[in-house]
């Protein structure tokens, strides 16, 4: 279809969309059911038009008219549901799509992780005076006690668990920005905290301290890592954005997909702060192993059990309540 042709047929829908924005306002209500309706219907079009125009027309002045009028319309159509959305309809299902949408950014994040405290935690077992040079000061007592001692303190024990959930936090957030930097610094970010953690738990086994640490960070610790794993992904998602746009101007390719991710971090930010209230209650009460393994591995697979099972379905356009599904890019229809 020539451009003329193209313009000549779909102005006019265009011309009537922008009518039915201007009578809505802010309130699409103001349409009617019908105008609701209508509105939908033309939001769809529009965006229809939009990925054929991107595709067929990508140095034309109609682009920038229907990318405008685009994300007027899903401002309108989806962003109002969003506004009158609760918290508890977030929570409950569109935190978890959201975060399921990003699961090949997960598993690489995942890999990072824990591939590499694996394979450093197996070298600090069986070299702990070189690995123990990455241990943190804060955490070289529990690590590797003094000589004569049993074990920490309870204080002592309460400061290194309350240490390692601070360390967390920073690197969740950290993990996230360091993604945004086109993907390769928010692995070696991951990565880094997955050295450190694993020449914890290798210096700590070859002291024969393992179960005493294991005690003090794995009823928030499941957790904890789950968000630096989910907030790093989430980074990545949109530093790759930048590396690849795929057919869509970069800008718009950020964009889209940084809506979404910012969503998942600040979703994943109350469950720190209950890994925050696990950290102050169970670590200082001596609880039994048993306890504090069920208590970490529970809520730690509790969570990833959401993600799976209310974030199956994952599409992004189907969230319409977190007005986040990202614009067509070659089709009407939209890692």
């Amino acid at each position: 279809m020539t451009l003329s042709r193209f313009l000549a047929d779909r102005t006019p829908s265009w011309d009537a969309l922008e009518d039915l924005l201007r009578r809505a306002g802010n309130r699409p209500e103001r349409l009617g059911a019908d105008g609701v309706l209508e509105l939908g219907a033309a939001y769809r079009a529009a965006a229809a038009d939009l990925a054929h125009a991107r595709r067929a027309y990508p140095g034309d002045p109609v682009v920038q008219r229907l990318e405008l009028l685009v994300r007027r319309s899903r401002s309108l159509v989806y962003a109002r549901a969003g506004a009158r959305g609760s918290a508890r309809q977030f929570f409950s299902r569109d935190y978890w799509r959201l975060t399921h949408a990003l699961w090949r950014w997960i598993a690489l994040a995942g890999v990072a992780l824990l591939g590499t405290a694996l394979v450093v935690g197996v070298w600090a077992a069986l070299d702990p005076a070189v690995a123990a040079a990455l241990v943190p000061g804060d955490f070289i007592d529990g690590a590797a006690p003094p000589v004569g001692d049993r074990g920490l303190a309870s204080s002592e024990s309460a400061a290194f668990s309350s240490q390692l959930f601070t360390n967390n936090i920073r690197v969740t957030f950290m993990a996230f920005v360091a993604g945004l930097l086109c993907v390769v610094p928010g692995v070696v970010i991951v990565a880094y905290n997955g050295a450190i953690l694993g020449a914890v738990l290798g210096v700590a086994a070859a002291n024969d301290n393992l179960g005493n640490v294991l005690h003090l960070i794995v009823a928030h610790g499941v957790l904890e890592l789950s968000c630096i794993v989910v907030a790093a992904a989430a980074g990545m998602a949109v530093g790759w954005a930048v590396v690849d746009p795929g057919d869509r101007p970069r800008r718009v390719a950020v964009r889209d997909i940084a809506r979404p991710t910012v969503l998942v971090v600040l979703g994943t930010a109350p469950f720190l702060v209950l890994c925050g209230i696990v950290e102050g209650f169970v670590s200082p009460a001596g609880w039994p192993a048993i306890g504090v393994a069920v208590l970490g591995l529970g809520i730690g697979g509790a969570y990833w059990a959401a993600v799976v099972v209310r974030g199956r379905r994952s599409d992004l356009a189907t969230a319409g309540t977190v007005a986040a599904a990202p614009l067509p890019a070659a089709s009407p229809a939209t890692g």
